[in-house]
């Protein structure tokens, strides 16, 4: 299928690494022009460069989205590259902090800039030329556990929830506009960092550390996938790429879980 991603400029934030990177990949590989960002201009600057080496067209920008100061800087520099920004894929975001009774209140209001207003910041910047021009994404990355969380790290489970709601919120604001507004929330990714950590576990109890080996303990042990696999950071990057395209748009307002049927399917 053709996404038609051609013409489309699409800025991930947080795409220096982990699942961003992975999306970045594959919309570049769809055809998009790709603004990969992260907080130091290095780092971003060396996943456009690999983009470009695979025949994709890409630009780096940096700045500290947590901060009004730093999207402000972040936005200053996407315009530097493109007159225009057709998706915003909202991608930042930690997993961080203890149980309930740990921490601070500063806690939650640090993990709140970090994984919903730097989402926020940088809607207020580019929705007003997408509802001018009367086309646009907007992609909020949230997690499974918005709906199911654990135990432990309330606050960000907490902070990934309202993903979800405002999503929804401003698809509602734009209604009409020709913009549409959707929430991504995948389950356990394959990342470098958790088949790093997954691996480390795997030696310290003495199991073989090949990834196929640590990827079947793991979802015997810990995590049951249906599927029979971890998800990939393609896999988020695919569902995000058909959303970014011009073919989803009665899609709108949704939450579309990308979970390999795990969330169901765990007793």
């Amino acid at each position: 299928m053709d996404l038609q991603l051609d013409e489309k400029v699409v800025l991930v934030t947080g795409s220096n690494r982990g699942t961003g990177c992975g999306v970045a990949g594959v919309l570049a590989a769809e055809g998009a022009t790709v603004i990969v960002h992260g907080f130091e201009q290095a780092g971003a600057e060396t996943v456009a460069e690999e983009l470009r080496a695979a025949g994709g067209r890409a630009h780096a920008v940096s700045g500290d989205i947590r901060t009004d100061a730093g999207a402000d800087a972040t936005v200053a520099a996407v315009r530097d590259v493109t007159d225009h920004l057709d998706v915003l894929v909202n991608n930042y975001g930690v997993a961080e902090g203890g149980g309930w009774l740990d921490g601070t209140s500063d806690d939650w209001l640090d993990i709140y800039h970090k994984n919903v207003l730097s989402g926020v910041r940088l809607v207020r910047h580019f929705l007003p030329e997408m509802v001018e021009r009367r086309s646009g994404r907007v992609i909020f990355v949230s997690t499974v556990g918005a709906t199911r969380p654990r135990e432990q790290m309330p606050h960000y489970y907490a902070s990934k929830a309202a993903l979800v709601n405002m999503a929804v919120s401003l698809a509602k604001e734009v209604a009409g506009s020709g913009v549409t507004v959707n929430t991504v929330s995948p389950g356990i990714i394959a990342t470098a960092e958790v088949r790093e950590s997954m691996t480390r576990r795997a030696a310290r109890r003495g199991l073989g550390t090949d990834w196929a080996q640590v990827e079947k303990v793991a979802m015997e042990e810990f995590m049951p996938v249906p599927v029979g696999r971890i998800g990939r950071v393609e896999d988020v990057g695919y569902l995000i790429a058909f959303l970014a395209s011009d073919l989803a748009g009665y899609i709108n307002a949704a939450n579309l879980r990308i979970d390999g049927g795990s969330a169901d399917c765990t007793n």
